[in-house]
């Protein structure tokens, strides 16, 4: 017997927090998939589980016809994907990548140039959910690109979203992913300040999350920052990622001509907090630093 073909195979590139979780729920869906990761153990894991494993982006590449990236940084995705060994190396005429990575949109428009004089097409689809949704499957998915190559690929996407937004051409889905994180952090931001001042007042924080938690001042940034700071919970996306999401939002704004004050002072506060040492740990981590000058800790243990 043959195993699956070329074609029915998923590629997926990236097993960290997120892309693990959604990789493996393209397995559980019944496709077959492919995995490479720069941590071996990651790809050896996978392997264990089912998956093909590759030794490289491209041999991903020549195993799938569709292609996922999910990598931390837009320099990690343009080499995984048309640098010497990327995806292009392997890749075939009418392939399909898509770049579920949060990077700079303008980047995704010039692989996109370098991957269709090859005829391979690509689609940007970033997700928001954070990794309780890649664990369930219920991310939404904002895809940029082409509707065809999107059709084609939307039974890979249903394996890891509960709702896919086409939300129009290459790199508007990456657009709409950095205003949406950018309002998430100033939110995230507002809820330690908020916190903070209400346990220094004497206020019970548990209190303040189920008050606030069904009040007009809550978000779902308030409920996931309160909560972690009760529980002194700081293992989530590091604070090092949220900076670059910032940069990135920085320069789409600057770009654009749009004054961004609110996401100027909450870069300073998030760059505070990678000042002192906190960038591998959830950025709710920042509520430190409130604690360090307030002298004020909120939960029940330091942390």
């Amino acid at each position: 017997m043959t195993g699956p073909g070329r074609d029915d195979t998923v590629g997926f590139i990236g097993l960290g927090m997120m892309g693990g979780r959604m990789a493996a729920n393209i397995l559980k869906a019944g496709h077959p998939l492919v995995v490479y990761d720069i941590d071996e153990g990651k790809t050896a894991h996978f392997g264990g589980l089912g998956a093909g494993t590759a030794n490289g982006p491209a041999d991903v590449a020549t195993q799938a016809r569709i292609v996922i990236t999910m990598v931390d940084t837009t320099a990690q995705s343009e080499e995984v994907t048309v640098m010497e060994g990327g995806i292009i190396d392997g890749a075939q005429r009418g392939d399909i990548v898509i770049c579920m990575s949060t990077i700079d949109p303008l980047a995704v428009k010039r692989m996109h140039g370098i991957l269709s004089a090859k005829d391979i097409n690509m689609i940007d689809a970033p997700v928001s959910g954070m990794a309780t949704g890649a664990a369930e499957g219920t991310l939404r998915a904002f895809v940029g690109g082409d509707a065809a190559a999107l059709d084609s690929s939307r039974h890979v996407l249903d394996a890891m979203t509960s709702e896919i937004i086409h939300v129009g051409p290459l790199g508007q889905g990456l657009i709409m992913k950095l205003i949406n994180n950018m309002l998430f952090k100033i939110n995230g931001a507002a809820a330690v300040e908020g916190m903070v001042l209400g346990v220094k007042a004497g206020l019970d924080p548990e209190m303040m999350l189920e008050v606030i938690g069904k009040s007009t001042g809550s978000s779902p940034a308030f409920l996931y920052r309160a909560q972690r700071m009760i529980e002194r919970d700081f293992d989530g996306i590091r604070l090092d990622i949220s900076c670059k999401d910032l940069e990135l939002e920085a320069a789409l704004g600057r770009s654009l001509s749009v004054p961004l004050f609110l996401h100027s002072v909450c870069t300073q506060i998030y760059e505070m907090g990678r000042a002192a040492g906190l960038g591998s740990q959830d950025a709710t981590a920042i509520v430190k630093i409130y604690e360090h000058l307030t002298g004020t800790t909120v939960g029940k243990e330091g942390g």
